[in-house]
């Protein structure tokens, strides 16, 4: 049988229990686009994860609302696309029509939030159901705002972590992919907090898209079954 027809073979099974089914082969690379803001560590990180092979996708393009890390991107040799939101002139929504170009353009199949700082609208999220990844601290929604280690640090806390996550139009709260966490105690300092937070979500970040390029989550409701 020809690869092309085994979902269509499949599809008695899946009408008769109300499924829907997708069929992915190994061989397969899908293409990823990478959204970054200022803060380089994930952008850095999956970069040279996929030149060492460790990525079974293609990076088709690193699109960033600033200017930052194109030296990062030509090193790597992926396609750079500065698109600054404050500069669009008609805002944000003709900014998603430029990005939603963009990622059409590379035939993008999925898209990694790598530290992109902008709340994406519905026209982007409809575009790419279950197939935009985002990467967070974990505090929330205990500590929310612009200074959520300054708020952990002041409060305590014992475990900071990073949950990464597919997007959906409500923040943060999507369907959770990949989750870890560091101990800390009253000796680290906030800085010592953000390294260690950062280091967390490069690893977690890592974890998710790896699952997802590889075939091994199946989304059920508001959770992520992920298969080892």
């Amino acid at each position: 049988m020809r690869r092309d027809d085994l979902a269509a073979a499949f599809d008695p099974v899946a009408q008769r229990f109300g499924m829907d089914v997708a069929v992915r082969f190994t061989d397969e690379r899908p293409k990823i686009a990478i959204l970054a803001s200022r803060q380089p560590h994930c952008l850095a990180d999956l970069l040279g994860r996929w030149r060492a092979g460790e990525l079974a996708a293609e990076v088709a393009v690193v699109v960033s609302n600033h200017a930052d890390h194109a030296a990062l991107a030509e090193f790597s040799g992926v396609p750079y696309r500065h698109l600054p939101i404050e500069a669009a002139g008609g805002g944000k929504e003709l900014a998603e029509a430029a990005l939603l170009d963009e990622l059409a353009a590379h035939d993008v199949d999925l898209v990694v939030l790598a530290r992109y700082m902008q709340i994406l609208g519905p026209a982007v999220l409809d575009a790419y159901p279950h197939r935009i990844i985002n990467i967070h601290h974990s505090f929330l929604p205990a500590f929310v705002g612009a200074r959520p280690y300054h708020q952990a640090q002041q409060r305590g806390v014992k475990l900071i972590g990073a949950t990464a996550h597919y997007a959906t139009a409500e923040l943060d709260e999507g369907p959770i992919i990949a989750q870890d966490v560091e101990p800390v105690t009253h000796r680290d300092s906030v800085a010592d907090m953000v390294r260690k937070g950062r280091d967390l979500e490069t690893v977690v970040l890592a974890r998710a898209v790896r699952a997802h390029v590889e075939h091994r989550t199946l989304v059920f409701g508001n959770k992520t079954i992920v298969f080892s």
